[in-house]
């Protein structure tokens, strides 16, 4: 017989979500708004959340991978679900940018390495077998919000790399030119992301259970083009910074403006799901794809405003800070909440087994 401390542990690691990176993605983003509001002890206390829960989610990916390889396959041919790897990259390189603003910048550095590394394979191997090894019907009929996380990841490079504004040496440089890369390749991502949830939504009708908080991702992903974007127009000027600095910055607002034209359309649309086609609201871990927007947003509009001398968009991004902490401790609480009923579920399972065995015995 499995003891039941080890097969608790290999069922959890077994059915552990291939996106819990976004638990880190939301904590970290949200911790960078506190260091920006001087709210140091609220800020270290979600790093120190984000780091633990980064260092568990590596440890437990790992060995779903090599135990349990069939289960990790089928997820990467999953179009719904194989997306959400990206959200190991991005919460990599947020985790990154938030220990560099303590000045951890060895650590940033091996981070953005790794973070770069995962984004490279992730960027080929997620939708080489999402698209071609999906033999269930075309692969548009599942396109969903999770796709935009693809464009997370890319800007997210971008972001710490830009974080460390570097002196224009040879290893700055290098920093500069992985920066606009990946803003770059980011930007098209968006662009072809969008294109395809659209024609997804347009050629298949979308229910209420579809329209889940992982389309929220698709103003995190203009939320991290504009940060991204105000990082590399900080930069040490080299050459080809200096070429592109005009167009990165006008881009920039223009994808903070759609970003914020999408927020009252999200809201509708849980309104829509949850108040019209009463979809039950509970915890679950796509709750974190509703955080990390409302926090990467606020981050951006406040360095949007710095890097622009915007007051507006510095009180705006004060405000959404705010908000995001808010939602933040709610999805924490409903978090714990949830794993508290599940494990009293679990403990509670073998006693109510012997009963059911005890009742069936012959008298």
């Amino acid at each position: 017989m499995t003891p039941v401390g080890v097969g608790g542990i290999g069922s959890s690691v077994r059915t552990l979500a291939p996106g819990g990176f976004a638990l880190v993605m939301a904590t970290g983003i949200v911790s960078i708004a506190m260091h920006a509001h001087h709210q140091y002890l609220i800020s270290n206390l979600l790093l120190g959340i984000a780091a633990i829960a980064y260092v568990l989610l590596l440890i437990g990916n790992v060995a779903r991978i090599l135990l349990f390889r069939s289960d990790f396959h089928t997820d990467l041919a999953d179009p719904e679900v194989s997306f959400t790897m990206f959200t190991f990259v991005a919460g990599t390189n947020v985790l990154g940018s938030r220990l560099l603003l303590d000045g951890h910048r060895t650590v940033a550095l091996w981070l953005l390495a790794m973070g770069l590394v995962a984004w490279l394979v992730l960027g080929y191997l997620v939708p080489w077998s999402a698209v071609l090894d999906h033999p269930e019907g075309p692969a548009l009929e599942h396109v969903n919000g999770t796709w935009f996380l693809w464009v997370v990841a890319s800007q997210s490079v971008a972001v710490l790399a830009a974080g460390f504004k570097p002196v224009p040496d040879a290893g700055g440089r290098a920093l500069v030119l992985i920066a606009l890369l990946c803003w770059s390749v980011g930007v098209f991502l968006y662009a072809a992301s969008g294109i395809l949830v659209g024609a997804r939504m347009l050629i298949y009708p979308v229910s209420a259970k579809e329209l889940s908080p992982p389309y929220w991702i698709a103003m995190g992903a203009t939320a991290i083009t504009v940060l991204a974007g105000a990082g590399i127009v900080q930069m040490a000027d080299t050459p080809l910074l200096a070429a592109t600095r005009g167009l990165i910055a006008g881009v920039a607002v223009i994808f903070f403006g759609f970003g914020t034209w999408l927020i009252p359309a999200l809201v509708a649309a849980g309104i829509w799901r949850h108040l019209i086609r009463r979809m039950p609201m509970g915890y679950s871990p796509a709750l974190w794809s509703v955080v990390f927007p409302l926090g990467m947003y606020g981050v951006a509009g406040y360095e949007l405003g710095v890097a622009d001398r915007l007051p507006a968009l510095i009180v705006l991004g004060d405000i959404e800070g705010w908000i995001a902490l808010a939602a933040w401790t709610l999805t924490f609480v409903a978090m714990i909440w949830h794993w508290g009923s599940v494990l009293c579920a679990r403990k509670s399972a073998p006693t109510a087994d012997f009963r059911a065995h005890v009742s069936q015995e012959p008298r």
